[in-house]
């Protein structure tokens, strides 16, 4: 797995001043092209590529399943994908050109509702950031990462990037890679939630958003449209019920 960090000098200000090594977190940009079309460039931690890019596609409405993509080929710093789906050059426009849609308020509309049953406990949320906070281990070494999980019944997948976007984005298709049930899992996550972070979750079906951090204004009205439940301030023994809370127990 390529390195996530790395040494560089450093000078330290304070009651005095000194030399240190310290360790910066590696960032690369990395092309995504889909048949055969350039469709942006991502700053992101090197690893978990394949992961990435399939969580993306679903996070973006372009893929419905993991059978629509024919081909991915990761290149050094590049990503090509072949989509085999009738309506993807609309779908594409719809991401690549929001604006004239409105934005994301009119591209929610386009997100089913999750609607699920599925519940989960106030411990299982405190111990999901427990263990969240003890697999940092690479912000730990540099400040400069955001983690995300998704959690299920008997699974726990976390993994760092320098975006909270792609770390979102690594675990969910790390999840769909492994045929993990995402319909009965949640998300914890360090970073705060957007209206596009709240549409993301919601279009693979992914029913709870936890966070640590809060939620700002489109993200909450995102989350009340699309049947997200979300949880933010995730500190200690305590947590932020916004959206949905039907199935967070508490008690």
């Amino acid at each position: 797995m390529p390195a996530m960090f790395k040494e560089v000098k450093a000078t330290r200000i304070g009651k005095e001043t000194f030399e240190l090594d310290e360790k910066v977190v590696i960032d690369e940009e990395v092309e995504i092209i889909v048949n055969e079309m350039a469709f942006g460039r991502f700053s992101l931690s090197p690893t978990f590529l394949k992961e990435f890019i399939v969580g993306y596609l679903m996070g973006e409405g372009l893929i419905d399943t993991l059978d629509n993509i024919k081909l991915i080929d990761l290149e050094e710093n590049t990503i090509k994908v072949e989509i085999d789906l009738f309506d993807f050059d609309i779908r594409r426009e719809m991401v690549m050109s929001s604006d004239c849609f409105g934005g994301w308020r009119n591209r929610i509309e386009f997100v089913k509702e999750v609607k699920s049953d599925y519940t989960v406990s106030k411990d299982k949320i405190l111990d999901a950031f427990e263990r969240l906070r003890k697999e940092s281990t690479v912000w730990k070494e540099t400040g400069g990462t955001h983690i995300a999980a998704i959690v299920t019944e008997n699974t726990f997948i976390a993994i760092e990037d320098v975006s909270r976007h792609v770390a979102i984005d690594k675990v969910m298709g790390a999840a769909v890679l492994k045929g993990i049930d995402i319909s009965r899992s949640f998300i914890a996550c360090s970073g705060r939630m957007p209206s596009d972070m709240v549409m993301k979750v919601a279009r693979v079906g992914i029913p709870i958003l936890t966070s640590k951090a809060a939620p700002t204004a489109s993200g909450y009205t995102a989350g009340q449209k699309s049947g997200i439940t979300l949880v933010g301030f995730v500190r200690g023994k305590r947590f932020n019920l916004y959206t949905h809370p039907k199935r967070i127990s508490v008690n």
